[in-house]
C-alpha cells in the first residue's frame, strides 16, 4: 500500500470493547502508511487498555476528558473535528454507536463525532446478539444514512443487511478500507464542475395548496456529497426539502415550481462539466393559480386544468456540448428498461440511472435504494444498497465518462 495515508490526519476513537487492544494494531498499520494518529478514548475505554501505551505508539497525548489538568486547560474538540481527514471508531460498541445515532454527547469522542467534518468510519464490536437487536440495527442504519461508512464485522465491506458474527473486524482489513477509500476519493473530480438537481418540486394552486410528489432528496443529497468528498465544485439546485450537504456546496439554489428549477438548470448548466438531474420534477403544473383560498363548496366538483412543465432532460441534452455529460434518472412502475431507454436516446443522456417503484426499499424516502445503470452500451444492475453507496456507484461511472470526453 506504500505511503497511500501520507498526509492524512485521521481521529482514532477508541471505546469500551474487549478488541481495544486492537487499536494497537491499528495504529501501527496506519502510521507505516504516513498517516498522523490522534486518540480519542471513552472512560470506558481506559479500563481495557492504557492510554499511555496508546501515547507511546502515536507520539501524542490521548485525550479521554474535557479537561485536560486542573488549570482549566480543556480540548477542544471542535478544533479537533476540523483537524481530521477521516474520524475512525473502532472498536465501536453498542452504546457509542447509539450515542452517535441520537446525538448523545456525554463524552470527548462523541462531541468530537458530532463536530468532525471529515469522512466517519465505524467498525462496531459487540456479541452477536446485540448486534442483531433491533436497536442497533436500527442506529447503524441511522448512522449510514447520515453518511457514516459502516466497515461491517467480519467483512471488511461497507454493506447494507446484518452479516457475519459482532467481532470487530481485522486491524488489517480496517486499514486497507480507509487506504482503498482515500485511493479512491483523492481527486478523481477535482477541478470539476457538477450541477445537481434534487428533491420534488411543487406547483401551486392556490396560496395554500400545491401538487407535488413524495421526493425527499436524499438521492441527490448523497450524490453531491460524494461529488464533493471527491474534489468536484457541486452546484445544488434543490427543490423543498430538508436535507443538508455533509460537505459545502459551491454554489447552491433553492427553487420551488418546475419552471424555477428549469430556469436555474438552463442559466448554470454552461458552467458546468457534467449535470446529474435527480429531482422529481412535476410533468404537469396548473395553468391557472389562485390568488386566494380556493373555498369547498356543498356540493359539486373542483375541476383542476393541467398544461405541461418544460422538459428539463431534453432541454440541456439539446445544448449540451461535446465535454459535457449528462446524467438523467427515471422512475418507473412497468416496462422500466424500454421507458428508461426511450428516455436516454431522446434526451441526449450520457447514461441514465434506473430505478423501479416495484422493489422493495427502492424510490422515495428510503435510505436504501436500488438502480440499474443504463447507456449505450448496455445496463448494469447493482443490488440494494443505502444510497450513500447508490451515490459511489453512480459518481464512479461519472468519472469513467468524464475521462473518455
Amino acid at each position: 500500500m506504500g505511503n497511500t495515508l501520507k498526509g492524512k490526519k485521521i481521529v482514532l476513537g477508541i471505546t469500551g470493547s474487549i478488541a481495544a487492544y486492537k487499536a494497537c494494531y491499528i495504529i501501527r498499520g496506519l502510521i507505516k502508511l504516513g498517516a498522523e494518529v490522534q486518540v480519542v478514548i471513552t472512560p470506558a475505554g481506559k479500563e481495557f487498555i492504557t492510554p499511555i501505551t496508546l501515547s507511546a505508539l502515536t507520539g501524542k497525548p490521548v485525550i479521554s476528558e474535557f479537561f485536560a489538568q486542573r488549570d482549566g486547560t480543556w480540548n477542544s474538540h471542535v478544533d479537533l473535528g476540523l483537524w481530521a481527514d477521516a474520524v475512525l471508531i473502532a472498536p465501536a460498541t453498542a452504546a457509542t454507536i447509539g450515542k452517535m445515532a441520537n446525538g448523545v454527547a456525554d463524552n470527548m469522542l462523541i462531541t468530537t463525532y458530532l463536530s468532525a467534518k471529515a469522512p466517519v468510519f465505524v467498525a462496531p464490536a459487540m456479541d452477536l446478539d446485540m448486534y442483531a437487536h433491533p436497536s442497533t440495527v436500527r442506529n447503524l442504519d441511522t448512522l449510514r444514512s447520515y453518511g457514516n461508512h459502516i466497515i461491517e464485522p467480519a467483512t471488511g465491506e461497507l454493506a447494507s443487511h446484518l452479516v457475519g458474527k459482532g467481532r470487530m473486524e481485522e486491524p488489517e482489513i480496517i486499514i486497507q478500507y480507509l487506504a482503498d477509500y482515500f485511493a479512491r476519493k483523492e481527486g478523481d473530480l477535482r477541478g470539476r464542475t457538477i450541477m445537481i438537481t434534487t428533491g420534488p418540486t411543487y406547483e401551486k394552486i392556490d396560496p395554500v395548496r400545491f401538487i407535488g410528489n413524495y421526493s425527499s432528496g436524499k438521492m441527490g443529497f448523497a450524490i453531491a456529497d460524494e461529488c464533493a468528498s471527491r474534489g468536484a465544485k457541486v452546484i445544488m439546485i434543490t427543490g423543498p426539502v430538508q436535507q443538508k450537504m455533509h460537505y459545502p456546496a459551491f454554489q447552491s439554489h433553492r427553487v420551488e415550481s418546475a419552471q424555477q428549477m428549469f430556469d436555474a438548470a438552463y442559466s448554470l448548466f454552461g458552467t458546468a462539466d457534467a449535470a446529474i438531474l435527480a429531482a422529481a420534477v412535476a410533468d404537469f403544473t396548473p395553468e391557472e393559480v389562485v390568488d386566494a383560498k380556493i373555498k369547498r363548496e356543498k356540493e359539486g366538483e373542483m375541476v383542476l386544468r393541467l398544461k405541461s412543465t418544460k422538459d428539463i432532460a431534453a432541454c440541456l441534452g439539446s445544448i449540451k456540448k461535446d465535454k459535457q455529460v449528462l446524467v438523467g434518472f427515471a422512475l418507473e412502475t412497468n416496462d422500466e428498461q424500454h421507458n428508461a431507454e426511450d428516455k436516454l436516446r431522446r434526451k441526449n443522456l450520457d447514461f441514465i440511472v434506473l430505478n423501479s417503484l416495484n422493489d422493495e426499499g427502492a424510490g422515495f424516502r428510503y435510505d436504501t435504494n436500488k438502480i440499474s445503470i443504463i447507456d449505450r452500451e448496455g445496463k448494469d444492475d447493482f443490488p440494494l444498497k443505502p444510497k450513500t453507496e447508490v451515490a459511489a456507484d453512480i459518481v464512479d461511472r461519472l468519472v469513467e465518462v468524464l475521462k473518455k470526453k
